[in-house]
């Protein structure tokens, strides 16, 4: 296998990738690092920007979560047909990925509560599915591209914050949204 993951043993920052990899059927390695490995060895000292997560691919070695799903959407046919579809996907996909920052924070908060998640949801999920939907050739209906991905992972973020979150915009069967 040449294609290689290192990163915590959480969703954070690797979940896309991971998820774009396992739909995709690609098969990859995925070296697992705790946080007393992280502390304890020279790991962090020797990535180029002090973090992960790590993608091999080959001989060529990225960092940078952004430019490792990148990657991997070119090389996996997920970034459109041309350089206009890969821009619209770019758009959406930086847009999904403001919201998803703001979320993954929650994520790892000990005790979320609903008020918490109400504060800082001032995203309604209506007019942005609106949005996402209007896509039609880029985010869910016809091809799956690398911000459907991150979409995914946005929307289980909210399900796990707030379940019935999702009712507004598929209210007979919120799960529709994730199938």
């Amino acid at each position: 296998v040449s294609l290689t993951l290192t990163y915590f043993p959480v969703r954070g920052r690797a979940e896309v990738i991971r998820v774009m990899l396992k739909d995709q059927g690609a098969e990859f390695d995925e070296k697992v690092i705790t946080m007393e490995m992280w502390k304890e060895s020279t790991l962090k000292a020797s990535c180029l920007f002090g973090q992960l997560p790590i993608f091999e691919d080959g001989d060529l070695t990225l960092y940078q979560t952004n430019a490792i799903r990148r990657h991997l959407a070119r090389k996996l046919g997920l970034y459109g047909k041309d350089q206009r579809e890969a821009a619209l996907i770019d758009m959406m996909d930086e847009a999904i990925q403001d919201l998803l920052n703001k979320y993954v924070k929650l994520m790892f908060e000990k005790d979320v509560s609903v008020q918490m998640y109400d504060k800082c949801n001032h995203f309604d999920l209506n007019p942005s599915s609106k949005i996402i939907l209007q896509q039609e050739d880029l985010i869910i209906l016809k091809k799956i591209s690398l911000a459907d991905y991150a979409l995914v992972i946005l929307l289980i973020h909210h399900q796990v914050l707030s379940p019935p979150c999702l009712h507004a915009v598929c209210p007979t069967q919120p799960a529709c949204l994730l199938s």
